[in-house]
């Protein structure tokens, strides 16, 4: 890479850490190991996931301050987002989004409720492009990659609301770099809509010629699928994918691209002359990072490797160039369709996303919906039961003539009534959340089918959405 100096280049790195605490292996060897070698690599941004240690966060922070010296550590739910950016430019702002469904708060283990899943950003002050946002996001594992695209309803809201703040930012005349760990293959509808209604460009696609999925025929290795695929998750190479039970997609591939980086210009304006231009980002290099061991130690930086980019800033006009892509499946299909474009280079943007794909998302949300009631249902008709077995436990426990028995009435009781009560909290407080969640993005949906935003829109919701800062 070029020397740290240049400005008209940033180099940016995505990166989940794995560092969650006493569940993560090897977390403080890791997260040592990876704050020596971020120290000595030339990055002007660093973005991270997973690392919810504020130690650990601490310890990159100290680490990096020399070459990035500014940083921002993200709060979120009740234990963080586990997000995190360090940067060379100044941060002028920052904000937090928590994604509107982070999976069902009754599935405790998978915790992305909890931690209340999102996206943040930094707004940087840039020698040259002047204000650029960067987005950093960690998005809901809760669906998998196999099986209909409905299970994966948490995600798509996610990926529609994160696509929303996106063309907010670029409407108010900023770049956009977005990146993160988006738990999604290429040609999943997450990735369409992150793409596509977002306007950005893939840093990967753009500097590669693989524009298919990994499949078994085309991967010749699990080297072959790091260097042409851009595979970031359950690697063979990755010392924490040994015993670990593997979707279909990963098997297929021999791991999963899960980790993205992405840019755009602003949305397209008038020219105040006919020789005015603004700069434009490409990407000239993005490959995949973190891929050796830990010194001293045989094991992987972390579960996941990461995603690196250099995106080249030029001020000069240059024309647009197209690299196919997979277009995102039907409702129920889990093959890639037939292929669409991207820009490899991102002057002013503006973002188009086709009526069949609007059609296939709004199919399955409302598939999402309504299982959402019925689950629902079932969760308030399991608490009537709990309700009625507890009336009757009590009025068995006066009239049976047994004290013995009384420990067992007050046992199975206590346990009705947990029961009870966490499926009342779940079927109606957490139902009619996720319903009415699901309904928002569904009736949003219907408005932009009907009623497309030109590409100098810039009415109502870049300020409903909260995307300016205080002094910019």
């Amino acid at each position: 890479m070029a020397s740290i100096e240049d400005e008209d280049q940033i180099r940016v790195l995505s990166f989940n850490c794995w560092g969650l605490k006493y569940v993560a292996r090897n977390r403080v060897e890791r997260l040592r190991a990876i704050a020596d070698k971020l120290s000595t690599a030339p990055y002007d941004v660093i973005c991270l996931q997973e690392l919810w240690v504020s130690a650990d966060y601490q310890l990159l922070h100290l680490k990096l301050t020399p070459s990035l010296p500014f940083a921002k550590f993200f709060y979120t739910g009740a234990l963080g987002s586990g997000l995190a950016i360090f940067s060379r430019y100044p941060i002028l702002g920052t904000r937090t989004h928590t994604y509107s469904l982070n999976g069902p708060p009754i599935n405790v283990a998978a915790g992305d409720w909890i931690v209340g899943k999102g996206a943040v950003s930094v707004l940087l002050s840039h020698p040259i492009l002047h204000r650029v946002e960067v987005f950093n996001t960690h998005m809901v594992a809760y669906g998998g990659d196999d099986g209909p695209e409905v299970q994966r309803a948490h995600r798509i809201v996610g990926a529609w609301e994160l696509a929303r703040l996106i063309r907010d930012s670029a409407a108010l005349g900023r770049y956009v770099i977005a990146v993160g760990d988006f738990n999604s293959v290429p040609s999943s509808v997450v990735m369409s809509i992150i793409r596509d209604h977002a306007g950005l460009s893939d840093a990967w696609m753009a500097s590669h010629d693989t524009g298919h999925l990994p499949t078994t025929e085309l991967v010749q290795s699990p080297h072959h699928a790091l260097l042409h695929f851009g595979v970031t998750a359950d690697s063979p190479l990755n010392t924490y994918t040994a015993g670990k039970r593997l979707e279909t997609t990963a098997r297929r591939g021999l791991g999963k691209r899960l980790d993205y980086i992405f840019y755009r210009g602003p949305s397209p304006r008038p020219p105040l002359n006919g020789n005015e231009h603004q700069p434009v980002l490409s990407c000239t290099e993005s490959q995949v990072a973190m891929t050796g061991r830990i010194p001293g130690h045989d094991i992987s930086f972390s579960d996941h490797f990461g995603i690196e980019a250099t995106l080249r800033i030029r001020t000069a006009p240059t024309p647009t160039l197209s690299t196919p892509l997979p277009a995102a499946p039907s409702v129920w299909d889990t093959e890639p369709s037939t292929p669409t474009t991207i820009n490899t280079h991102s002057g002013p943007s503006s973002a188009h996303i086709t009526d069949q794909t609007l059609s296939t998302i709004r199919q399955i949300l409302v598939s999402a919906y309504r299982i959402a009631r019925f689950r629902a249902r079932q969760q308030l008709t399991v608490f009537a039961l709990c309700l009625t077995a507890d009336i009757l436990l009590f009025l068995v426990s006066i009239w049976q003539p047994l004290r013995v028995a009384n420990p067992a009435f007050v046992f199975c009781a206590a346990v009705l009534t947990w029961l009870g009560t966490t499926m009342l909290y779940s079927g109606f407080i957490y139902g009619r959340w996720e319903a009415n969640a699901l309904m928002t993005v569904i009736e949003e949906l219907e408005l932009f089918s009907r009623y497309p935003p030109s590409d100098d829109d810039r009415h109502g919701g870049v300020l409903g959405q909260g995307a300016r800062y205080a002094g910019t």
